[in-house]
């Protein structure tokens, strides 16, 4: 090869470098799909909270782990959204139960893909498919959907769509404050706006309808806010004087003015640290 053929395939290869080989799911039990160039990226360790520490969506939470182990196990199981209040353990949740269900010795990986990446999310299946000893968890975390925004037809495509579908190895769990994943005045200017408005709207919902699983996660209560402080206290081996501790506890919510798992979670992480325990 010439010297300036040389130079142009140098200059190529910096502008698009080869893709990271796929690794082979022996060294993590968890990756996050990077695009430009394609690669896999172990999580050495994912940062998560013990199923039983997440109090309060008792239903949410035996429904996603007995769907996620049918599907761990090779059976029928369906692609789950998460959805509704914020700081409730919606992610969490999803990062739990594949915890659990590696604690069993089931082949399940975890995958997250970012909302920007959808577009090569097509890409990313054809790579997990290539794996069939192997079951895939993609989790996409906190999906919303903007007006002008084309990214959810690419994940419509892996719901449901497409000419080959999704691979049999693969699940997908996302997470939403909101329902429908776009908000709720988009939707409602569609229906005002649009020459067709039924037709417009249906484009736009019919993303969430194409989930089998529909978990909703709502406000706690007062007490289900003290429960999932004093199970944190359980765990980490913290004993503190009850009233005091909701006296507190009441407190920091106030000041936050929200209660959720979110904010129980910091009032302990606040706790901890007072009483010199490591979180």
């Amino acid at each position: 090869m010439s010297e300036p053929l040389e130079r142009i395939a140098a200059a190529l290869e910096r502008l698009a470098p080869p893709p990271v080989p796929v690794p082979d799911f022996t060294g993590a039990e968890a990756y996050v799909w990077h695009p430009d160039p394609d690669r896999l990226e172990p999580v050495p360790q994912v940062a998560r909270v013990d199923l039983v520490q997440l109090i309060g969506i008792d239903r949410a939470r035996r429904t996603l782990l007995e769907n996620t182990l049918q599907f761990a196990r090779g059976h029928g199981a369906n692609n789950a959204l998460l959805w509704g209040t914020r700081g409730m353990g919606k992610s969490s949740l999803v990062k739990a139960v594949h915890a659990e269900a590696v604690a069993q010795g089931l082949p399940l990986v975890l995958v997250e893909i970012a909302r920007e990446d959808l577009a090569s999310v097509g890409r990313l299946l054809a790579l997990l498919g290539a794996r069939p000893d192997k079951r895939f968890l993609l989790f996409a975390d906190d999906l919303s959907f903007s007006h002008d925004d084309t990214q959810y037809k690419s994940l419509k495509a892996v719901l449901d769509g497409g000419i080959s579908g999704r691979p049999a190895n693969v699940i997908l769990y996302a997470t939403s404050n909101r329902r429908h994943l776009m908000p709720r005045d988009m939707i409602d200017n569609e229906r005002a706006t649009a020459i067709h408005p039924g037709e417009a709207v249906e484009e736009k919902v019919s993303l969430s309808d194409r989930f089998g699983l529909w978990l909703g996660f709502h406000p706690c209560s007062q007490d289900e806010y003290l429960a999932m402080i004093a199970g944190y206290c359980d765990s980490y081996g913290l004993a503190v004087d009850p009233q005091q501790l909701h006296a507190e506890a009441i407190e920091w919510q106030a000041t936050r003015g929200a209660r959720s798992g979110r904010v129980a979670w910091q009032f302990f992480t606040d706790l901890a640290g007072r009483h010199g325990i490591a979180v």
